[in-house]
């Protein structure tokens, strides 16, 4: 852990209805989290005005879109998402698909999400 990380920021982490997510270290820079994408579920279609992501996929399968294309996932593969772009990532396998996400940008809390589309008819 860097000497910018909180304890309280360490050690967040979220259940949602597509699956659940659990922040790994944060510091003002960067934050990296592991998410766990239910079988079925997927992410709300979505982007972000003040930060880029990076994801590796470390167990499961599925199709990430981001602007107009789509992309098939699967352990190992890496997907780069720049600020304003919109994207989500869905699990069609029968075991959770999992990846590490690394934020950067100079806002990284959760209010910096615009739902275009969701499947959980979330408003926040």
């Amino acid at each position: 852990m860097t000497d910018t990380a909180t304890s309280y920021e360490t050690h967040q982490s979220e259940r949602r209805p597509w699956g659940q997510w659990k922040v790994v270290e944060a510091s003002a820079d960067y934050t990296l989290k592991h998410i766990e994408v239910d079988p079925g579920a997927r992410l709300s279609l979505q982007y972000h005005h003040h930060r880029s992501e990076h994801w590796v996929v470390v167990a499961g399968r599925g199709e990430v879109t981001i602007g107009g294309d789509q992309i098939r996932v699967e352990r190992g593969s890496h997907i780069y998402v720049p600020r304003e772009t919109k994207h989500r990532i869905a699990n069609d396998g029968t075991i959770p698909l999992v990846f590490v996400e690394v934020q950067f940008g100079d806002h990284l809390a959760e209010e910096d999400i615009v739902r275009l589309e969701d499947d959980y008819a979330r408003e926040d």
